[in-house]
């Protein structure tokens, strides 16, 4: 008399079978919650408090700052300190807060700033005649046009500049930028790969 093989799993191996199909469940939830998590971090806390990140549109910041490149803003310095002279900045564009800009800070609250033969004049309790700035990150003999009348800055105002003189609407043409409007500042280039790195703080000799 044939008898036949049934392929019915034992009790050892149902409860192995369990088993995995419980570790797997566990792996998955755990992953779940893991996204979950860096979700609320990175929506809810790191990018409306710390950092976010910044497409460059436009060639106004030539040739330090190029169309198209990722960058990493960084907000939590702006808690701590006042932006500073040369710090560069995403912030809305006063005359539609619906569009970013990114700018040079030049002229820094309570000072007067006024455009001189193709140079920038600062004007502060330091320097009451004024003094031409120094700034070594233009290209050779990108001169900054512009009107010769003097702005005045108030407590909460900066004047900004994009690198690219000749290609940026910046404060010579819709005046100071409120601190109000300031997104933060750029910490990290992160493409083009070439170019990843954080970015130089430029020291002004007065």
């Amino acid at each position: 008399m044939n008898t036949e093989k049934t392929n019915k799993p034992t009790n050892e191996e149902e409860a192995e079978i369990t088993s995995t199909v419980r570790s797997i469940a566990a792996f998955i939830w755990d992953l779940a919650k893991v996204f979950f998590t860096a979700f609320v971090l990175v929506w809810l806390i790191i990018r409306p408090f710390i950092a976010e990140p910044f497409v460059v549109s436009g060639s106004s910041m030539v040739p330090n700052f190029h169309n198209r490149e990722y960058l990493i803003i960084q907000k939590i310095s702006y808690r701590l300190h006042e932006p500073e002279r040369g710090d560069v900045v995403v912030f809305r564009y006063p005359k539609d807060p619906t569009q970013y800009f990114i700018k040079r800070i030049i002229g820094l609250p309570g000072e007067r700033v006024s455009i001189q033969q193709g140079h920038v004049l600062i004007i502060n309790s330091s320097h009451p005649s004024g003094y031409v700035l120094n700034e070594p990150y233009l290209p050779n003999q990108n001169v900054t046009l512009g009107s010769a009348d003097i702005v005045e800055l108030g407590a909460n105002d900066y004047f900004v500049l994009g690198d690219n003189r000749l290609y940026s609407s910046d404060s010579r043409y819709w005046g100071p930028l409120p601190k109000a409007e300031i997104v933060g500042k750029v910490w990290l280039r992160v493409l083009p790969l070439k170019l990843f790195g954080t970015l130089p703080h430029y020291s002004y000799s007065e």
